[in-house]
Parts: structure tokens; C-alpha cells; sequence
């Protein structure tokens, strides 16, 4: 009679207790700061924002992005950054979902999907005709993840030039 071991995995993932999918507020500024810095060193990066930057663009007086958190048990597990976008031609209001990130400990669990289901609802609310998002060529787990979230690839127009102001 032969004994059968099943191996579990040492690690396994244990689903994350209850999400909220919200705005961010001030006091989650250095959660997401970090989480920043996380997103940066998976692609080979480092983060330069500072505290005071991240406080301006999403809570100044003329705030330049959205910033939607995913929470459970009173910690920041993931985050969605959003852009406005503008078609001219077509007069036509756009969001970019400029960076979307998920702690490791708590990716599998479908924490990137109700992220961006928020930002949908969040672009459709605030007039927006549509959500674009881009990945890295070589990034093929995006890839996968953006056409399951029914994302349609489109083409590659062109250059984009870009000029220091500073």
C-alpha cells in the first residue's frame, strides 16, 4: 500500500478579509507612496515622487489625478492612478489608467479587477467616452489581464516627443 502526500504550497495566498474600493484620502498618502515604489521595482525602476508631490497632484488646489485604493483590514493593498484624456477631434472626454497595482501577497484574488471596474465607473461618471490603458511591449501578463478586461489593443500611431519644461 503506497501512502499519498499532497504537498501543499508553503506560501498559499489567503483571500485578502473584506475590500473597499474607494477614493484615496490624505492620511493614505505614504501607503501609496510606497506602493509607488513597489510598482517602480517590478519594471527595473525607481520612484523619484516625493510626499509633497503625490499631496499636490491628488489633493491641491488644481488636483491632476485620481487616485482610487483598494483596502482590507485597514491596509492599502492596491491602487489605480487616473489621468484625464481629450480627443479634439471628436470632442470626446477620455481617463487614463496610468499605473494599476496590486501588493503581491494579494494578487490572484481579483483585487486588479474591481480596480478597474471602479475606474470604468469613475471615467463613465465623470463624462469620460472611454478608458485607455498602456503596457509594456514585452509585458505579456498585462496584456492578458487589460483583453480579459475586454480592453481592445489598438495600433501604434506614432512617436511621442517630449520637451523638459523645467
Amino acid at each position: 500500500m503506497h501512502n499519498t502526500v499532497i504537498k501543499l504550497e508553503p506560501n498559499a495566498l489567503e483571500r485578502p478579509p473584506m475590500l473597499t474600493i474607494r477614493a484615496a484620502r490624505p492620511g493614505d498618502l505614504q501607503q501609496i507612496l510606497d506602493m509607488i515604489a513597489l510598482h517602480a521595482e517590478c519594471h527595473g525602476d525607481t520612484a523619484r515622487i516625493s510626499a509633497a508631490d503625490l499631496d499636490r497632484d491628488l489633493f491641491g488646489n488644481n488636483p491632476w489625478v485620481t487616485a482610487l485604493v483598494a483596502e482590507a483590514g485597514g491596509r492599502l493593498i492596491g491602487y489605480a492612478l487616473l489621468v484625464p484624456l481629450y480627443r479634439a477631434l471628436e470632442g470626446l472626454r477620455g481617463m487614463e489608467l496610468h499605473q494599476i497595482f496590486v501588493r503581491k501577497d494579494n494578487r490572484g484574488h481579483g483585487i486588479g479587477r474591481h480596480l478597474v471596474s471602479r475606474a470604468r465607473e469613475h471615467a463613465r461618471i465623470a463624462g469620460c467616452g472611454y478608458l485607455s490603458v498602456s503596457a509594456a511591449t514585452g509585458n505579456f501578463g498585462a496584456h492578458r489581464f487589460y483583453e480579459q478586461m475586454n480592453f481592445r489593443a489598438g495600433p501604434v500611431t506614432g512617436m511621442r516627443y517630449v520637451q523638459a519644461l523645467g
